[in-house]
């Protein structure tokens, strides 16, 4: 017979891979909306139609919830995309290299418990204060975009607002479901190899699976990057202090490599295929 807790844990892991596979978003799906030759705001002189994605859907404060609820139907209804037999390559790649980093995370582990080596890092990259630089810059933006009555920089922080709460309301489920427990909540170090199923699983709490400081950094840089990508400078300045940020979640312990980088791979699709308009 199979010991009691072994069968637990297969069973902890066939629950946790049926998650993955299902749950998982619309990677490299369409967009919901279809291109346009206008935005829903004027775009600046220097931007031409011909090169800047559109959609047919109004940008607006009054209309995001609205898109918002649009967006998680697309989200949650991504299985029927699979059984229609679309997008399996990148979402077994998405979920493949996930499985991989969670096979290896209780190896990874120790050394960022233990290392000093990120201790000035981590004090830059705080949970905190990354937290509210990923939140004021869209907020910058907007009111940038008020002051200079800029129009497409409004919809551009609208859009970052938009993929950001999308991705939160995923993260809330995957959280509530999984009970993953910090690296940092375990006392001395490790073992890390059990973390599933054992921590809470209120949603709301700072850690857990996946990391929506990773999918909240990525997904706004992915819109900023997107908008503004005529600016050469933008893309590398977004997605490099998104790096910085997901990477600080690891250094730190309040995250696992397989929270991180799911959570990256969340934010970006998100952001890239359900809420910026289609090429």
């Amino acid at each position: 017979m199979i010991p009691r807790q072994l069968f637990v844990g297969k069973l902890r892991i066939a629950l946790l891979f049926s998650i993955l596979a299902a749950a998982s978003p619309a990677f490299c799906q369409e967009s919901s909306t279809s291109p346009s030759t206008s935005d829903s705001y004027p775009l600046p002189a220097q931007q031409q139609p011909s090169t800047i994605a559109s959609s047919d859907r109004h940008i607006s404060l009054r209309a995001l919830p609205a898109n918002f609820l649009t967006d998680q139907k697309e989200i949650w209804l991504y299985p029927r995309q699979l059984a229609k037999g679309k997008h399996w390559l990148p979402t077994i790649a998405v979920v493949g290299v996930t499985a991989a980093l969670i096979a290896t995370d209780p190896h990874t582990a120790p050394y960022f418990r233990t290392t000093n080596t990120f201790s000035g890092f981590n004090r830059v990259f705080s949970g905190v204060n990354s937290g509210a630089f990923i939140a004021a810059v869209p907020a910058s933006i907007y009111a940038i975009g008020l002051i200079k009555k800029d129009s497409y920089a409004q919809s551009t922080a609208l859009l970052a607002a938009e993929a950001f709460a999308d991705g939160f309301a995923l993260d809330l489920a995957f959280k509530g479901i999984t009970g993953r427990k910090q690296p940092l909540q375990y006392a001395g170090n490790g073992p890390y190899a059990d973390s599933f199923f054992n921590g809470t699983h209120n949603p709301v709490h700072s850690g857990g699976f996946y990391s929506v400081h990773a999918m909240s950094a990525i997904s706004v840089a992915t819109v900023i990057a997107h908008r503004y990508r005529k600016k050469r400078w933008v893309p590398i300045v977004a997605y490099g202090v998104a790096g910085a940020i997901s990477f600080a979640r690891i250094t730190s312990g309040s995250h696992f490599p397989s929270d991180v980088f799911f959570g990256g791979a969340m934010g970006f699709v998100i952001a890239r295929y359900a809420v910026l308009p289609a090429k």
